[in-house]
């Protein structure tokens, strides 16, 4: 799904539309206003991909967002940090490799309101998936 998204330019120019410092900064929704929609490659959504060998033990590993068991959809968030209790319920799906202490940082550092929407908006110019495990060949 989150490949699949990434290659179609879905998360081109979208808003990170929560951040929560010391904990995660959360995107992954085109919709107007952000934050309430966003679907599936498969339009609904779908379950869990839990591995217990992945863990959300350091900065820039990237999880999908949730409403609680198996409601994936396009959402995501990154870690600013360890997030052991989010392990069993958010399915990782990869890391930052280039930005994580720069970029991430710059991210952190902007203000929130009182429900943790940045009072600068924050947009994902476009991902570039540097290794595709379902990729042939």
């Amino acid at each position: 799904n989150f490949l699949a998204l990434c290659a179609s330019g879905y998360y081109d120019g979208t808003t990170f539309h929560r951040s929560i410092p010391s904990f995660i900064i959360q995107g992954g929704d085109p919709t107007n206003p952000p934050g309430k929609g966003g679907s599936s490659i498969w339009g609904g959504y779908f379950e869990d991909e839990i591995r217990p060998a992945l863990r959300h033990n350091a900065r820039g590993i990237v999880s999908m967002a949730n409403k609680g068991p198996n409601t994936n959809g396009s959402q995501f968030f990154i870690a600013y940090g360890p997030a052991a209790h989010l392990d069993g319920k958010n399915t990782i799906i990869g890391r930052v490799i280039d930005g994580a202490d720069t970029t991430l940082t710059k991210m952190e550092a902007i203000a929130v309101d009182k429900k943790h929407r940045p009072e600068e908006s924050i947009q994902l110019k476009d991902i570039t998936i540097h290794a595709n495990p379902l990729a042939d060949g």
